[in-house]
């Protein structure tokens, strides 16, 4: 502040004295929150406006640090000790958790070997930039966006202030700027969002190949450590990129690529059996051949699909496999993904070998795939068809019962039901269910809609607990062992089968206060009282995903032995089209053996030797499901 100063413009005249002014100006601001009286006072250092200009010409030219790398990363050999070659590489993302950090730090290594060979395996996949598809891109972008997602350059326009003294007039004037002015700051940073992403494809488009190092959360879920263009982002990143390497597609690969596409279109077509969805991609072969011809000057098939982008370089790649002399010898570097269908339960219905949950979630062979959501659906239908038969005098909400009748439907209760492994609260099934009606307009009372959103996620969360009696068993008996954990101001910790130990890192925080020359500061750090209540609700989806994680990791590492190049996004698993018969095998006996350990069992040992002065609850009862089944079932990934 004292030393940086403005130069004065260049077109200033001689006799005037020189405009020099400080870069950086220190102010106290008191900021007011949207319906608060009071506000809070902060110390602010604004720079300059034109340092801003400045910075916003030079800033596309940013340095990314963790960019991707061209040469394979560093294979990892401890906490801090692997991936890139000079920047500062974790193998954990412990966002300041001491005691996570220090858990990881103590392990052996040899107990963590499985997990280094997984990570190095991720990370020795070799990416490459899809040209057409990014050119493709690149044009949407440069006409302004507003297609396959991609948001609108151009800023929503300010309404005028109305000419008059009106009251109610200007009130509705100023909360359509408020939303304006809300909807134009998304819009911005969804603008700078692509730009970090295009700005990394463009830079590595010439490439002929680039790695990704992985490392882990703190539940031991895999992440590429480059943030911006990777293949967990959006369509738009998984559209440009593709494998380096080619396979042959051969006979099995080239029906793949099909499936694929219909997974990719979406829209219902997923959901249909392998042989329909085969049958949709041969339906729309003239579509596919205008979409990979003709990308924006054509009919624009592909901008109907759920993931445009992607479906977009299918169509290119399908075309050019069936144009050629041989499609089965056509070499496509396309990943063609496998997804768990709910994961979440299908990783419950295993550990409580539950009949029921594994049937709805496709651990058992079908003719189609079950849909676990239409499902659910379905047994709401049914409890509230009884409920309309009722009373009202008797039985109130039969009203409710009889307007909601023809609201049910999957799209109703799907979110719910994906959010119950993640021990959904009533208040947030309400929550959910009230935001799907009122999308409808059905119901258009306010009161009403909350009263018919209690009744409709009341109804909902019986119906999931009647078909995942296992799921809320195990799930109720994790949260009361991390409550009596917890409640003995302990975190929870347990160790994945990979060997990997984990720690939740729930605290409360303190404030700790910093006396600088300008002002005091005040950081947030933890404090050594854990939270009771996060530890409990948190750790039956922390616990389930660290189980996820330990399935992908030991896909990863089998795949790797049998040749296969593999890529894996937490439930979604991608390969070549033309090994994704051998990915299929691989990834279902890696299902089994996980969940042939007593992996309940070992957790609830392990809390008893940690806290033997404490009692915890017996295992909930398990069902009769034989594991084996999953190998036979095509669509358990699918």
């Amino acid at each position: 502040m004292r030393t940086a100063y403005i130069q004065p413009p260049a077109d200033q005249l001689a006799d005037t004295p020189p405009d020099i002014r400080p870069a950086f100006l220190h102010s106290f601001k008191t900021v007011v929150k949207e319906n608060k009286k009071t506000g809070r006072r902060y110390g602010v250092i604004e720079c300059d406006p034109l340092v801003r200009k400045g910075l916003e010409r030079t800033a596309r030219h940013m340095v990314i640090p963790y960019m991707p790398m061209l040469v394979p990363p560093v294979k990892w050999t401890g906490y801090d000790r692997g991936a890139y070659l000079f920047l500062p590489s974790y193998i954990m993302r412990t966002h300041g958790a001491k005691q996570q950090r220090e858990a990881v730090k103590r392990t052996p290594t040899n107990q963590l070997e499985q997990v280094f060979e997984a990570l190095d395996t991720l990370g020795y996949t070799k990416w490459r930039i899809n040209k057409r598809v990014l050119n493709v891109v690149d044009r949407i972008w440069t006409s302004g966006g507003r297609l396959a997602d991609m948001v609108d350059r151009n800023d929503v326009p300010f309404p005028e202030k109305p000419d008059t003294e009106d009251e109610a007039l200007l009130r509705k004037w100023k909360w359509k700027v408020r939303s304006v002015k809300k909807e134009n700051r998304e819009r911005h940073s969804q603008r700078c969002d692509i730009e970090l992403k295009l700005a990394v494809a463009r830079r590595m488009k010439d490439e002929e190949g680039f790695y990704y190092p992985h490392n882990l959360d703190f539940r031991g879920r895999a992440y590429p450590m480059h943030p911006y263009l990777n293949h967990l982002g959006s369509d738009l990143c998984r559209g440009v990129l593709e494998f380096a390497e080619g396979r042959p597609l051969g006979r099995s690969g080239l029906n793949w690529l099909k499936i694929h596409l219909a997974n990719l279109f979406a829209g219902g077509v997923d959901k249909l059996s392998l042989e329909g969805r085969l049958a949709f991609t041969e339906n729309h072969l003239d579509d596919i051949f205008d979409s990979a011809d003709r990308p924006l000057e054509g009919k624009r098939w592909w901008l109907k699909a759920e993931d445009p982008f992607q479906c977009l370089a299918v169509c290119i790649d399908l075309t050019e496999a069936l144009r050629s002399s041989s499609p089965e010898t056509f070499v496509s570097h396309m990943p063609v993904h496998q997804d768990g269908s709910c994961n979440g339960l299908q990783h419950y219905a295993a550990l409580g070998r539950d009949k029921l949950g594994a049937a709805a979630v496709n651990l058992v062979a079908g003719e189609k795939p079950a849909d676990v959501y239409s499902g659910i659906a379905g047994r709401v239908l049914d409890i509230m068809r009884i409920d309309a038969q009722k009373d009202p005098t008797v039985f109130p909400d039969a009203l409710l019962a009889k307007i909601l009748v023809n609201q049910v439907d999957r799209k109703l209760v799907k979110q719910t039901v994906m959010t119950s492994v993640y021990g959904v609260t009533y208040i947030g099934a309400r929550d959910q269910i009230k935001r799907r009606l009122k999308e409808r307009g059905v119901i258009t009372d306010e009161r009403e809609l909350f009263v018919a959103s209690c009744y409709a996620a009341k109804t909902t969360l019986t119906a999931l607990g009647e078909m995942f009696q296992a799921a809320r068993a195990i799930m109720s008996w994790l949260g009361e062992c991390a409550k009596i954990i917890a409640s003995e101001n302990q975190p929870v910790s347990w160790t994945t089968p990979l060997g990997l130990p984990v720690v939740q890192p729930y605290r409360a925080l303190g404030r700790h206060l910093i006396k600088t020359s300008l002002q005091v500061l005040t950081l947030q750090r933890e404090t050594e009282k854990i939270m009771v209540k996060r530890q409990r609700t948190a750790f039956p989806p922390n616990f389930v995903h660290s189980l996820d994680g330990s399935h992908m990791m030991m896909t990863a590492i089998a795949c790797k032995k049998a040749g296969l190049t593999f890529a894996g996004v937490h439930d979604s698993y991608w390969t070549h089209a033309s090994d994704v018969d051998k990915m299929n095998k691989i990834l279902r006996e890696k299902f089994v053996e996980l969940y042939e350990k007593p992996i309940l069992e070992n957790l609830l040992e392990s809390f008893q030797q940690s806290f033997p002065a404490l009692s915890f609850p017996p295992l909930p009862e398990r069902g009769d499901f034989d594991l084996r089944d999953v190998l036979d079932s095509p669509y358990f990934f699918n």
